[in-house]
């Protein structure tokens, strides 16, 4: 019996497809689709927002954004990193996604339907693309898994999270039972 041929999905492929409440995303062709995120997500994604953010504006850096966000690294990459730090000049001029080219940390926070995504697919893309620093949000373990582009493991960060931004001398410290309180 003859097998179909999967579909090699395209940033564009991507874009067509419905507004469902789904997640889609691709990477090297290969179509991600997650449900719209938990609750739990949503409250570590907002703690870790509420700390980032004052460390950048403090210094004068105005360059995070949450999904939805469509980065495309190619004509078979899109992604929605739930949370990320990125070069943002050209985009505030354009306010076109396609303007953002270099991410300085993507942030995936893992849900059930993700985990695989996230810590796999996404993760090599991320480091192929040389992000410096990705981060895996484990909700559940109250863990932050820290990778960067030539790393074969994780850093495990279960207690305190240090993240400096390449233009500021000084570092962000987060404090994770801040980020996994409920």
């Amino acid at each position: 019996m003859a097998m179909p041929l999967p579909h090699y999905f395209t940033a564009d492929d991507v874009r067509a497809l419905p507004d469902d409440g789904n997640r889609y995303e691709t990477v090297h062709g290969e179509l991600l689709v997650t449900p719209a995120p938990g609750g739990r997500h949503q409250w570590a994604l907002e703690q870790l927002r509420r700390i980032l953010d004052p460390y950048l504006l403090e210094h004068g850096v105005k360059e995070i954004l949450a999904a939805p966000a469509d980065i495309s690294f190619g004509p078979d990459t899109l992604l929605q990193p739930d949370l990320f730090v990125a070069d943002l000049d050209r985009f505030r001029e354009t306010w076109r996604w396609s303007d953002i080219t270099h991410l300085r940390l993507a942030v995936e926070i893992l849900s059930p339907s993700s985990v695989r995504a996230d810590r796999f697919t996404k993760r090599r893309l991320y480091q192929e693309q040389r992000v410096p620093a990705y981060w895996v949000v484990d909700i559940e373990k109250r863990a932050i898994e820290v990778w960067t582009p030539d790393a074969t493991f994780p850093v495990i960060e279960r207690e305190r999270l240090l993240w400096k931004h390449p233009l500021i001398e000084a570092s962000c410290t987060i404090e994770l039972p801040e980020v996994f309180s409920e």
